[in-house]
This record gives C-alpha cells, sequence and structure tokens, in this order.
C-alpha cells in the first residue's frame, strides 16, 4: 500500500532539516526521514483594515472589492520575523502591486499574535496588537519620497517595495527591497537609520550597480538590469546578525541561464557586499524564490514558487542547500524537502472554518500565488505564510479576495509501504487532468503517486530536446494563434505519414518557449481546456531536475521514463537525440542501472545505440499492428507480431530491459469490444527475462473495453480500476496511465 502522503519530501542531505541535523555525508537513498504534517492554521480576513488614512485609492478592483478603503490594508505578509513568545513581526510588502497605485499605502511592520487552530481546536485568527511605521525623519533617503514636506516623512508603497525583512541582535531590522534593489536599515521604531545601500553589481567583472525599472537613479535611456520587481523577494541571516544573504527573486536582465538566482552575501558590520555568490537554480525560468533563511551555518531552506495559484498552481516548494556543495554547472545542489500543495492533514485543520475552501482538506495544499514568508520557528518546524495581493487573488474561493495565511509544518516518521503488484507511469504526466507534457501535469502525476513520469521528447532546431508528444505542434499549443509563426506552417513526411501543422524542428528553443501548451483532446477532457494558455513547453533538463528534486509517495526518487521519438527521422535532419539524451542524464546523475530511468523506442537501432551509451534501463515498445519504422526503412520485414514473438522477444532483451506492450497485445479485444482471453506474450516476455509495461490506461468510456464503460457518454469515466485489475492479474508488471490516482487505486486495492 502506499500509505504516505507524496508530501514525504525531505531532503536526503538534510534528513531532519526542520530540526537542522545534517545527514551522512555521501548518502545516495534519497529515502526521507519524515512526512511534512500540518499541525497549526490562522488566517486573517482579507478586508481587515488597520487604523490610518484611507489606502487604495488607486488600487485595481477585483474579487467585488473596490478602493479607497476607510483604513490601511493589509495585504498578506511577504516577510516575518519569530519573537519566540507567540508573537511575530510581519511585513507587508508595497501595497496594490506596483509604484503608481500605492502611494497611500503606509509601509509598516505588524506584530501580530496568532491563535493557532490545532488538531485540538483554537480559533484559528490572527491578532493585530502594534503597529510600527517606516519613515525617515531624518532624510536618510537621499531622493524624494511622497510625504517629503512632511516632519515624518512616512514611507509608502510609492517610495519603496519592501519584501523581506531580518532582525538585528541590537533590536535594528535589515529589509530587503526591489526598487532599487536596495537594503534599508531601521531601528525598532521604524526610523532609517542610513541611506538605503544599492546593489553592488557582483557579477564577474562587473562594476557599478545593478538597478530595477523603478531605481531612482536610473537615467534615461539606461536599461535596468533586472527586471521589475525581481530584487530581494528573500533575504536570510546569519545567527549572529553579521551576514545577510538578500537573493535575487528573478535572473538579470541578458543572462545566458534565466534559470539562475543570484544569493549574495552582505557584511551588516562593514555595510558592504563581501563579493561572494552563489548561483541557485529554479525549476524552470520564470519561477521565483519567495523567502529563504538560515538553518545554520552555510544551510539555508529556500522557499520557490511560480506565479499561478489554485488550481493552476504547480510550484510551491521549500527546498534545502548548502553552500558549500555546487553541481558541476556551479549551481548549488538543493534537496526538496516540502511540496506544500501535497501537506498531511490528518486532523483535518480547517477543514470547519474554511468549508469548502480549495486546497483544505486531508491532503492540504498552501496554493497561494505569493507565497512569500518562509520561518524555521525555535522548535524546528516551518512556517510558510501567503502575501494576498489584495484584492486580486482567489485562490481558497473563486471570486472572494484570499485571507492572509499561515501555517505552520510538523513531521511525522516516513512508514514506506510494501511495494505495490504493479509500478504506475504517469503518462505524459498526469494528462487525463491537465494538458500533457507540462510540469503541471508532471507534477500532478507526482502528487498522484506515480512511481514515474513520462515525458515524450522531440528536438527543436538548435537541438535542444522538449517534451512534446509529437514533433507537430498545431495540436498541443497555441501556436496556430500566434501570427509571427504563421509562415511556419508546412506539410511533412514523418515516418512515411504525410502530415501539415507546426513541427518543433522548425523552431528554435527561444521561439518555443513562447508559446503556451493546450488540451490535445478538448472534445474528451473539456475540463483540462481550463489550462489553456498557462504553461510553456517544458525541456527535457526541466523535465529531470524536476524529477530528481520530487519523491513519492513511499518516499522514493520519482522516476522517469523518456520515449525518444521518431529517431529516424530524426537522425535524417542531422538532430540525433540519443547523445543529447545521454548527455542530460549523466548531467543530473543519472546513468546507472539502479537510477529510476528507463529510456523507451519504438524503434530498435537507437535503443541498441543506447545500450551502448548508458547503463540506464531501456523499453523496447510495441504497438498493436504495424512495425518500427527503422526496420520499414532499411527494408526488414519483421513486424510487431514478430518482435513479440518468443524468438524476437529473446532478441529484444539482448538489449533491452522492459517491453513496453499496446493493451492488445496482451489481452485482445472481441468484435463486440469486450476483452478476449490474454495472450501468451506476457509469460513470453517474462520467460525472455523482460518486464512488461502496459500501454495506455485511460479512465474515460471511449478508450475502454465495453464492459467497462460507465454510460454511452464517451467523455464519461468509466470503470479504469477494473480494466487495470484485470491486466494486473494477467502478469502485467507496470502501466502508463493517464489517471495515475486510478490507476494507483488499482495496484493498491490489490494489496
Amino acid at each position: 500500500m502506499r500509505t504516505v502522503s507524496a508530501a514525504a519530501l525531505a531532503a536526503a542531505v538534510f534528513l531532519t532539516t526542520f530540526t537542522g541535523a545534517a545527514a551522512h555525508e555521501g548518502r545516495t537513498d534519497h529515502r526521507p526521514a519524515s512526512v511534512p504534517v500540518l499541525e497549526q492554521r490562522a488566517t486573517l480576513s482579507a478586508d481587515h483594515l488597520a487604523e490610518g488614512p484611507p489606502s487604495g485609492a488607486d488600487a485595481t478592483p477585483a474579487n467585488g472589492r473596490t478602493g479607497p478603503f476607510d483604513g490601511q490594508v493589509i495585504p498578506g505578509f511577504s516577510a516575518m520575523v519569530d519573537n519566540g513568545d507567540g508573537t511575530f513581526w510581519a511585513m507587508p510588502d508595497n501595497g496594490f502591486g506596483n509604484r503608481q497605485n500605492s502611494g497611500d499605502f503606509l509601509l509598516r511592520l505588524y506584530l501580530i499574535a496568532p491563535q493557532w487552530e490545532t488538531a485540538e481546536g483554537g480559533s484559528g485568527e490572527i491578532e493585530v496588537l502594534e503597529t510600527v511605521s517606516l519613515r525617515d525623519p531624518h532624510h536618510r533617503v537621499p531622493f524624494p519620497v511622497v510625504n517629503e514636506v512632511t516632519e515624518e516623512r512616512l514611507l509608502t508603497g510609492n517610495d519603496f517595495d519592501i519584501e523581506s525583512v531580518v532582525r538585528q541582535p541590537d533590536g535594528t531590522f535589515w529589509i530587503g527591497e526591489e526598487f532599487g534593489p536596495f537594503l534599508l536599515h531601521v531601528d525598532a521604531d521604524g526610523v532609517v537609520l542610513e541611506e538605503p545601500v544599492p546593489l553592488a553589481d557582483v557579477r564577474e567583472g562587473g562594476s557599478g550597480e545593478l538597478r530595477s525599472p523603478q531605481n531612482p537613479y536610473l537615467a534615461a535611456g539606461e536599461q535596468p538590469d533586472l527586471g521589475s520587481s525581481k530584487g530581494f523577494e528573500a533575504m536570510a541571516a546569519s545567527k549572529d546578525g553579521r551576514h545577510l544573504y538578500p537573493v535575487l527573486e528573478g535572473a538579470v536582465v541578458g543572462d545566458d541561464d534565466q534559470r539562475r538566482r543570484w544569493i549574495l552575501e552582505f557584511d551588516a558590520e562593514r555595510r558592504e557586499y563581501t563579493g561572494r555568490t552563489w548561483a541557485y537554480e529554479t525549476d524552470t525560468d520564470a519561477n521565483l524564490v519567495g523567502d529563504a533563511f538560515l538553518t545554520k551555518k552555510n544551510r539555508l531552506i529556500v522557499l520557490e514558487r511560480d506565479d499561478f495559484d489554485g488550481p493552476e498552481a504547480v510550484t510551491k516548494r521549500v527546498y534545502a542547500i548548502d553552500l558549500r556543495r555546487t553541481d558541476d554547472a556551479g549551481h548549488l545542489e538543493k534537496e526538496l524537502v516540502v511540496d506544500l500543495l501535497d501537506i498531511a492533514n490528518p486532523a483535518g485543520i480547517g477543514a470547519e472554518t474554511s468549508p469548502g475552501a480549495y486546497g483544505v482538506d486531508e491532503q492540504f495544499s498552501f496554493p497561494f500565488q505569493s507565497v512569500e514568508v518562509l520561518l524555521q520557528l525555535r522548535d524546528g518546524r516551518l512556517l510558510i505564510g501567503n502575501d494576498n495581493n489584495y484584492p486580486g487573488n482567489d485562490a481558497r474561493y473563486p471570486g472572494t479576495p484570499d485571507d492572509t495565511e499561515l501555517i505552520v509544518l510538523g513531521q511525522d516518521r516516513v512508514h514506506p509501504g510494501a511495494d505495490a503488484d504493479a509500478e504506475v507511469i504517469g503518462h505524459r504526466g498526469a494528462s487525463g487532468y491537465r494538458p500533457e507534457h507540462t510540469l503541471a501535469a508532471y507534477e500532478l502525476a507526482a502528487t498522484q503517486c506515480a512511481d514515474h513520469i513520462e515525458p515524450d521528447l522531440v528536438p527543436t532546431k538548435d537541438g535542444e530536446l522538449v517534451a512534446r508528444h509529437e514533433n507537430e505542434i498545431g495540436g498541443t499549443t497555441d501556436v496556430e494563434d500566434r501570427p509571427e509563426f504563421a509562415d511556419r506552417r508546412t506539410t511533412k513526411t514523418v515516418d512515411g505519414a504525410e502530415q501539415t501543422g507546426w513541427f518543433t524542428e522548425d523552431f528554435t528553443l527561444a521561439e518555443l518557449r513562447t508559446l503556451r501548451a493546450e488540451e490535445r483532446i478538448p472534445d474528451t477532457r473539456p475540463a483540462n481546456t481550463a489550462f489553456d494558455g498557462l504553461y510553456p513547453i517544458p525541456t527535457f533538463e526541466e523535465v529531470v531536475d524536476f524529477a530528481r528534486r520530487s519523491r513519492t509517495c513511499d518516499g522514493k526518487p520519482l522516476g522517469i521514463a523518456p520515449e525518444l521519438k521518431h529517431p529516424t527521422y530524426f537522425d535524417s535532419l542531422g538532430l540525433s537525440m540519443e547523445e543529447r539524451v545521454v548527455e542530460v542524464l549523466e548531467a543530473n546523475d543519472h546513468g546507472d542501472r539502479k537510477d529510476p530511468v528507463v529510456l523507451q523506442s519504438f524503434e530498435t537501432a537507437n535503443l541498441r545505440e543506447l545500450d551502448g551509451l548508458t547503463d540506464v534501463r531501456l523499453a523496447q515498445l510495441a504497438n498493436c499492428t504495424g512495425a518500427p519504422y527503422d526496420l520499414v526503412a532499411a527494408g526488414d520485414p519483421r513486424t510487431y507480431a514478430d518482435l513479440t514473438a518468443p524468438e524476437g522477444l529473446r532478441e529484444i532483451a539482448s538489449y533491452a530491459d522492459v517491453l513496453g506492450a499496446c493493451k492488445d497485445l496482451m489481452i485482445p479485444r472481441e468484435a463486440d469490444g469486450t476483452l478476449g482471453e490474454p495472450t501468451a506474450v506476457i509469460a513470453d516476455a517474462h520467460a525472455a527475462g523482460l518486464e512488461v509495461h502496459g500501454w495506455t490506461f485511460r479512465a474515460e468510456n471511449t478508450f475502454l473495453p465495453v464492459e467497462y464503460r460507465s454510460s454511452a457518454d464517451p467523455a464519461e469515466h468509466g470503470d479504469l480500476i477494473g480494466e487495470i485489475r484485470t491486466f494486473v492479474e494477467a502478469g502485467m508488471d507496470g502501466l502508463f496511465s493517464d489517471h495515475p490516482d486510478l490507476a494507483v487505486a488499482a495496484v493498491d486495492e490489490r494489496d
């Protein structure tokens, strides 16, 4: 039984990250010691108003709320400081999203006291006790501010975009902001103590400063070095306060690695950057660093997020890093601590206080767009909080502004269950619920307890590998709606079949990354169309990175089963995939038989080639009809029927480990559409020493045998669990499914 949530994700190097203990050096089993569990939750109403002048006169109306509001809005928290006595200093950002609409929003720190809801009860409310307003009465800020001519010079969201805060031993605060980006130093009463510290250009060979588009010193015509709001969203501090570690939220403009986020070291005593930097690599180029916390010397936990919320969210994760450990590319090695979209909630915290809210259930999700607070409490647990971008975000209840929400995660021991009867492979991810071959589909497959995810691979014009079912992308992306690519539409012959559309080999990777995925079979899966236009085409490297930084529900490394599409065709174009596949795998420490990888192909020659290039497992795919195209092109008369006969299976076993069989090869359908009797293929494959993985198991009636259909509606779900159990009983070792949750239920039901 898969008895543990997919939240059973703790770093191998930091097996007990919550408590700060380190794992044994060189450990490679990656089995976590604990599963994050929701222990406490508290909320502050989105519509709560603090004392002060009206705010939000220019805020963008949303979710039924229009400014100005009769007081100071608290639009969530971007950073917090633990006082150790049950209270916290909590800091909102610049207010309403940009400089122009936040001039009436006062920059503040609030002293709060969460009245936690726990398994034993509790109100779950956040009390606001005190207010500290940031101000500059001594004119330490050398450029004009909104309240320039007043005595206190209260600072507003037009002056700074404050995002991160740490407290010094002397009680003062250092604040990271994004308009400069600057580091601000204020006393315990919020008074600015010194001139804001600009960001030095700490890149190799750099000089001067790095500036954002809102930097007050940006000259006319000068190009900014950072994107808007890509400054110091995150900042950690050493225990003694001597060193600060601000982290850039986004990439530096023009960086050839748009997944790189710079971590810098600032000497708070000398008031200067030390010149030490580290490169943190996000899971994909659009992801942001939301917060960071130093757990002990050299060791940080980092909050990484995407910009989606609610069911669209893909990445809300906490990773652990060690500043002393980098990979061959110079990026900090990172290990997953918590997937915030999949947290165990056995006590049902929040179910009664937030009835019907998205993600508040036995499996709890923190799916807010701007997850921006990460603290390790003094007892080792993690506190997570959100900036609700009032009134814009509505992750919990569509149409209603999100509350400010804080959660505390404890840990429980992991007790991995026994191995299931069959391995479940998320076919193109959880493609029954999200557009296929997107990180959203892969993430959901992991959450649904798949053992592997399957990316189909095709190359771009410049030789990069991307995840698409086919190289023709007219039906899986929005390319036909992009006039700039209208002239790329063409007709080609691929594996002997003529096709018209847009092909990956005619696009550079940069061009493909401007496209967005769409549901391939919208009539069958209309619910998936709600996610059309959101997600980019992932690269193979991103998929590998995602998998190796994820865990299955049993706490094992998430496997990948890449399929190389049309190898003979792409070889003819000079776009051979095999070498690049192996290169990416080896760069990510995937090159051994023990690694959770199985490479697949419908052709034979490239699998023989791969057998000499890598030690990972290989799978010969066999269709119900036809023949491998490499054999057709070579004039070899053998078909898939020949390959799955006893002699053919013995030959496959000489270079592969798995037979990936079309379902009808194992149990054919009768003329009336019902399942017939099993063939000898499974037994013959086992006799040859091969595992057998069947494809593809889908829940919709149109794909099911007649006896497992629920109605005449082709899109309605039938009894997929029943169909899978029939094939498992016939001896199938693994299966590809568009609906991993149902496949897992079918497999585990037998234990």
